[in-house]
């Protein structure tokens, strides 16, 4: 029983001590990344039998058929009552490796977030589509976790959600929840989708917006009168505008611009910063999808969204370099982080320097700009 042993050691060690992600891979000790740094454990170095033991001891049958079958599975699994995971077990060099993901069981509000207030007014519309975008690990769940529950517990909606797989998991509230996993539940996140537009639906939440046809399945349900949420792994508002279109045929481009110009409600970009004394924050970018930005969709103008976003303000849109340099300014966040995230280095690295020698374009100015105020 030893083996078992192990991973509730290593588990309970990532839950303690709140790293994120628990690499396990031959030839080194177990490695937790701990505010975006790669820490290895004091303990053996791992052989092929270990990674062997420590896959079977959690991963369920259908998804170690599946490691065989195509050298990689995903799958989610509660460690008691501490935490959840998502796992991703995969072959290396012939061996087995895993990333495990920690998922807090607390969900954090919005505001805990930093969300911009100005997303619960966005996602209680009537319909229409609600991206959030980011890179790999930078908290896209969660943020879309703390709408849904915020959604959970002040309307009576029916919220289905189809996820690859199945992170936080939502108990009815004054709403009735339903969440389908891919590959448990479901075939396939387009095959969810048809099938959730027959099943009463107020709110659908599409893990990942994957492929041709999971988007298109996903615009005409915004369309059809239901608010979809959705996540890319692009980052800023515009290249998630031009990503979704440049999937499509050439000759279908025009007709979804113009789907999109009418069912996009906002899009949401974030990217997460090392804290200053340890931890981590958030900074945000968001498209507020008026008339003005609408027609910039449609007419292909879409290098313009940059700056319709900051003359944007007024409706609460930002722009991330904008949230980036407020973390500097805040001391939050040291100068080379807030300048690895950024979107246009150059100008941001000028805004600072210009800062740092006290040339504030005028203190009011910057902090509207940041908070989104005129």
């Amino acid at each position: 029983m030893a083996e078992t042993v192990l991973i509730d050691k290593l588990l309970h060690a990532v839950v303690k001590q709140g790293a994120s992600d628990l690499h396990i891979t031959v030839g080194q000790p177990p490695v937790i990344r701990h505010d975006g740094h790669m820490v290895r454990l004091k303990t053996k170095t791992l052989e092929p039998a270990d990674t062997q033991q420590l896959m079977k001891s959690i991963t369920p049958d259908r998804c170690q058929q599946e490691l065989q079958a195509v050298g990689g599975s995903d799958f989610g699994f509660a460690f008691g009552e501490l935490a959840r995971f998502r796992v991703s077990v995969f072959k290396q060099r012939g061996n087995v490796a895993m990333v495990l993901r920690q998922i807090p069981n607390k969900l954090l509000t919005m505001e805990q977030l930093g969300l911009p207030t100005v997303c619960e007014r966005l996602i209680q519309r009537p319909r229409g589509l609600f991206l959030v975008t980011g890179p790999t690990g930078s908290g896209k769940s969660t943020s879309l976790a703390s709408m849904i529950n915020y959604l959970n517990e002040t309307i009576d909606h029916h919220i289905i959600t189809i996820e690859d797989p199945i992170e936080f998991y939502h108990p009815n509230k004054k709403s009735t929840v339903n969440q389908r996993e891919v590959g448990v539940d479901v075939p396939s996140f387009s095959e969810a989708l048809r099938r959730a537009l027959r099943q009463d639906r107020d709110v659908i939440l599409v893990g990942e917006l994957r492929d041709l046809a999971t988007i298109e399945a996903a615009i005409s349900a915004a369309e059809t009168g239901h608010v979809v949420f959705g996540t890319l792994h692009t980052t800023g508002a515009q290249g998630t505008v031009n990503r979704i279109i440049d999937v499509f045929p050439t000759t279908q481009q025009d007709q979804i611009r113009t789907q999109l110009s009418t069912s996009i409600i906002g899009v949401l970009s974030q990217a997460l910063i090392p804290k200053i004394g340890g931890g981590r924050c958030a900074a945000y970018e968001l498209l507020v999808c008026n008339s003005a930005i609408g027609n910039l969709i449609r007419e292909n103008k879409t290098f313009r969204i940059t700056s319709a976003i900051q003359t944007g303000a007024k409706q609460g849109m930002m722009l991330l370099d904008d949230s980036l340099f407020k973390l500097w300014k805040e001391q939050k966040c040291s100068k080379e982080d807030v300048l690895a995230k950024s979107q246009n280095v150059d100008e941001l690295a000028a805004r600072i320097a210009n800062a740092e020698r006290g040339m504030f374009d005028d203190d009011d100015d910057v902090k509207g700009k940041a908070n989104g105020n005129d």
